[in-house]
Parts: C-alpha cells; sequence; structure tokens
C-alpha cells in the first residue's frame, strides 16, 4: 500500500470558479442523497457478518477432549480488538460490548482493502 492510497486531490481554493463553501456543503448532502439513492437496490441483500474473538488450532483427540466448562485458549489477549468479516472479507476491528443481557460489537476501525 502506497503513502497516497486513499488520498483525495484537494481543490485550487485559488480558481476562479472555485464554489462557495455554502455550495460545496450543499453539494455534499446532494451527492450523499443520491448516493443513499443508488444503493437503495441491494438494501434486501443478506450478508453474513462474523466477529472473530480469536482463533485456536489443535488435533481431533484433543478436539473430541473438550466439554462443558472447558475453556478454550485463543490467540487474543483480553482487550485486544477483535476480526469483523463480512461474507469472509475482513472489514473492520472491534470491542465486544454487552448491550442489556446480550454481546455485540463496536467498530473501532474500518479497514480499507486494495481492490484487485
Amino acid at each position: 500500500m502506497s503513502d497516497t492510497d486513499g488520498q483525495v486531490p484537494l481543490p485550487d481554493l485559488n480558481a476562479a470558479d472555485t464554489p462557495a463553501i455554502d455550495d460545496v456543503a450543499y453539494q455534499d448532502d446532494e451527492q450523499a442523497s443520491r448516493v443513499a439513492a443508488d444503493l437503495e437496490a441491494v438494501f434486501d441483500v443478506p450478508v453474513q457478518v462474523s466477529a472473530v474473538l480469536g482463533r485456536s488450532k489443535m488435533d481431533v483427540g484433543e478436539l473430541l477432549k473438550l466439554g462443558p466448562g472447558t475453556v478454550l485458549e485463543l490467540d487474543r489477549r483480553v482487550g485486544e480488538a477483535i476480526d469483523i468479516y463480512v461474507n469472509n472479507r475482513l472489514v473492520a476491528r472491534g470491542e465486544v460490548v454487552l448491550v442489556e443481557d446480550k454481546l455485540g460489537v463496536t467498530m473501532t476501525e474500518i479497514i480499507k482493502a486494495e481492490r484487485t
């Protein structure tokens, strides 16, 4: 990944045709509305979201010995960020949170993947 990945070119603020700041804000809102409308067709497409707390490797023999109350050691430490996958693609990292009596995940970092 290069230093210029994800960087947006800045407009020339000294140009005579530069729109006023109010016009720019209006254009951004209008563009966001158009993008949301364009995506509306895929709003009902189901995706699989997985939050991976950690991983562990073991032999089948060890796996068969697991039972209720067995502690399974993972490759992550307490408090370390968890990986969030959408359709088996890493998209974010986050933290486990407790919401009422259920576990949830808060995204703390979006992973920008390179397109191939």
